[in-house]
């Protein structure tokens, strides 16, 4: 693919992820393409439906994340690591709901990416178990219904920015041995 077409995918994705994201169903290819900065015929060029384009921007959001994940889950002070990495999958959860809800089931190559995800979230907690920042007796499990939780209330009823993180606080005080 040449380096323009790989540009234009790269924003393609991004504005669909915030258009889907923010708008759901409400959203349109149009708009997307408007925020890319392209035309509707390139977008269609490389995403030949709808549902194409919005499971390709839900992929790009878990793959993102993935690495991320990763950068946490191997990261030389676990303590800090899994907060901020909770903090940004509450954060980023809503937009990530609101594109999976569009697709029905969830493609394979999501269910992938999101398996992978989990298992470098379980890697990072377990870490910051270890260096004693984190309760021992939490497990992934909860974790994610915790983040699940406050995203899928942020993407049924957006709330103030700073409610949200004090929401968030609440559950990194809950989550710390200190």
């Amino acid at each position: 693919m040449r380096q323009d077409a790989r540009e234009n995918r790269e924003r393609i994705l991004s504005a669909a992820d915030h258009v889907f994201g923010t708008r759901g169903e409400a959203g349109s290819t149009e708009e997307v393409a408007r925020l890319a900065g392209v035309g509707i015929a390139t977008v269609f060029r490389h995403f030949p439906t709808k549902e194409a384009l919005i499971e390709a921007a839900l992929v790009r959001h878990y793959t993102g994340l993935l690495d991320r994940t990763r950068a946490a889950a191997a990261a030389p002070d676990p303590t800090a690591a899994l907060p901020a990495l909770i903090r940004e999958m509450i954060e980023r959860g809503a937009s990530k709901l609101t594109l999976a809800s569009m697709l029905g089931d969830a493609p394979p190559a999501v269910v992938t990416v999101a398996g992978e995800v989990k298992a470098a979230v379980d890697m990072a907690l377990r870490r910051a178990q270890a260096a004693g920042a984190v309760r021992p007796d939490v497990d992934v499990e909860e974790l994610y219904l915790l983040i699940r939780g406050l995203a899928q209330t942020t993407a049924a009823t957006p709330v103030p920015a700073q409610m949200l993180t004090r929401a968030i606080d609440v559950i990194l005080d809950g989550l710390s041995t200190r």
